[in-house]
């Protein structure tokens, strides 16, 4: 595998440790499954809190919940990446890989799964709290941005978590990750909440553009930093 990995090239190494994720998590199903059932359960909680009251939320409330719910679920993915790998696997990958294949491959594939989780997610959240939403094509496209900056924010900062040593990764993890999401988060309610008004594409154009150059920037920065973190 050493020399396997010697041999090919950058975009090709992120192919082969994508692939070695993607069958990983086909091996370890529950784990997915975990993630799903708790979506499932806390969309089930918001149906039951909201029917004692006599119906549907506002729509407000109904993109804020999605949202809440989807960056817990972004919480718990990253965590099973970076923060909880073992300190001999990642010795294993700084001798086979590149860091920039490793944090690229984790990256995409953290973004897959959010997307993997999200598309069901909204799916019952829409079947038992209805679907106030007017616009779409422009929802969808905040919730694939979304699973990108979820993912590509917790994946580096999931690398700063893994170097606080066992045990401490995932508390670290939680605690970095919401401010850094923070602004991301507000960036994606001002998009879907003008998907649910049903307001003209112009309203949120300059938004999309500025979630699209945040990704990049957050790829970049990772691209960057994490070779001098993976060999602190």
């Amino acid at each position: 595998m050493l020399r396997t990995f010697a041999a090919v090239s950058l975009p090709a190494e992120i192919w082969l440790l994508l692939l070695k994720d993607l069958r990983l998590e086909w091996r370890q199903r529950s784990a997915l499954g975990g993630l799903l059932l708790y979506m499932g359960g806390t969309v089930y909680v918001s149906y039951l809190s909201f029917s004692f009251r006599g119906g549907a939320p506002p729509a407000p409330a109904w993109n804020a919940l999605f949202w809440v719910i989807l960056l817990f679920a972004a919480l718990g993915a990253a965590g099973r990446g970076l923060a909880q790998e073992s300190a001999g696997l990642r010795l294993y990958y700084y001798t086979v890989a590149r860091p920039e294949a490793v944090v690229l491959a984790k990256i995409i594939y953290n973004s897959l799964l959010l997307l993997a989780l999200a598309v069901p997610g909204l799916l019952l959240y829409t079947l038992l709290l209805g679907n106030p939403v007017q616009d779409w094509p422009t929802y969808a496209l905040s919730i694939a941005l979304g699973a990108v900056s979820l993912a590509s924010s917790l994946t580096l900062v999931a690398g700063i978590a893994a170097r606080a040593g066992q045990g401490g990764g995932g508390t670290l993890l939680a605690v970095l990750g919401l401010p850094v999401l923070v602004p991301v988060l507000l960036l994606l309610v001002k998009v879907s909440k003008n998907a649910l008004d049903g307001l003209p594409w112009d309203a949120s154009q300059s938004t999309v553009i500025t979630l699209v150059a945040l990704n990049f920037i957050v790829g970049a920065v990772s691209y960057l930093l994490f070779p001098f973190l993976w060999r602190s």
